[in-house]
């Protein structure tokens, strides 16, 4: 694990290119697929890709502080190159998954297209409950999405205790 200290004296590593390198990265891939310059007729604009898009669920007891793992869900969301669509935050605590409001918020963000997937910090934040866990899971797959737990270690070191 890296420690805060080192991570600051580091820097962040956020994917931000610039045009001109864009478009060298295309040429590469282009050439590394046999595509000459100029043989493409795709506008640029239909050839645009857009990120995989995404919204951060967090969930926690009514006085805790959730900053930290909104940091590190927005980190790894950074790494994958996934856009934040949206920031779910509840203070909840111990409710059934179904008896949040902003759970259904997300999920209805994956039902719209806006976002393709929930990422969460733990698998508890959803439930402790692994019925209830997978009843969510499923749901956010019938609705086009996927769900995805940043750390899972967590859960699992807890359960093991």
């Amino acid at each position: 694990m890296v420690s805060l200290d080192s991570k600051q004296r580091q820097g962040r590593t956020g994917v931000r290119r610039t045009e001109g390198e864009l478009r060298r990265r295309q040429a590469l891939a282009d050439a590394a697929a046999g595509i000459r310059p100029g043989e493409t007729d795709v506008p640029a604009e239909a050839a645009k890709i857009e990120r995989f898009r995404c919204v951060i669920y967090l969930c926690g007891a009514p006085n805790t502080n959730i900053a930290r793992p909104r940091e590190e869900c927005t980190e790894y969301a950074e790494a994958f190159g996934w856009e934040i669509t949206d920031v779910v935050e509840e203070r909840v605590g111990l409710l059934p998954p179904h008896g949040r409001d902003g759970l259904g918020q997300a999920v209805e963000l994956i039902r719209s297209g806006e976002a393709g997937a929930v990422l969460t910090a733990w698998r508890s934040m959803i439930s402790p409950v692994s019925q209830e866990y997978d009843e969510v899971a499923r749901e956010i797959e019938k609705a086009g999405g996927f769900l995805h737990v940043k750390d899972s270690t967590r859960s699992k070191q807890g359960a093991a205790r």
